[in-house]
């Protein structure tokens, strides 16, 4: 379903509504979206489809996933989660995995952004080099 540009600035201003201070509040966001579907404006299943995207968005920007080599005792987990919050903020989501496949280091995702430091990629962009 293709939106109008018209559709997708009122489905941002409701989204910008129920934000604050970079926070998703989610009483205000179930309130506004019941309002639109029971009156039912012009386009409000587009206005829907594309809220249901600015939020997916925002709650992606704070899933980090850090994958290393071997599990990360307690200390540099805290560390690297001290790090990003500091970085990112404090509300963030994490995902702790193993991935024998990097051989050493961490790969940090978070949001759209890729830290990798890993031995792999390192080899990779050697590989390359040559």
């Amino acid at each position: 379903m293709k939106v109008s540009k018209v559709t997708q600035s009122t489905a941002r201003r409701i989204f910008r509504l129920c934000t604050q201070k970079g926070q998703i509040n989610e009483e205000h966001l179930r309130m506004a979206i019941t309002k639109l579907s029971t009156e039912k404006p012009r386009g409000y299943r587009g206005m829907l489809q594309a809220l249901r995207r600015l939020i997916h968005a925002e709650v992606a920007k704070k899933q980090v996933t850090v994958e290393s080599a071997i599990s990360l005792d307690k200390d540099t987990t805290s560390k690297v989660e001290d790090s990003l919050r500091q970085q990112y903020g404090e509300d963030l989501i994490f995902a702790f995995k193993t991935n024998p496949e990097l051989l050493g280091g961490m790969r940090v995702r978070v949001g759209n952004d890729l830290f990798d430091g890993s031995v792999k990629a390192r080899l990779e962009r050697l590989q390359e080099s040559l």
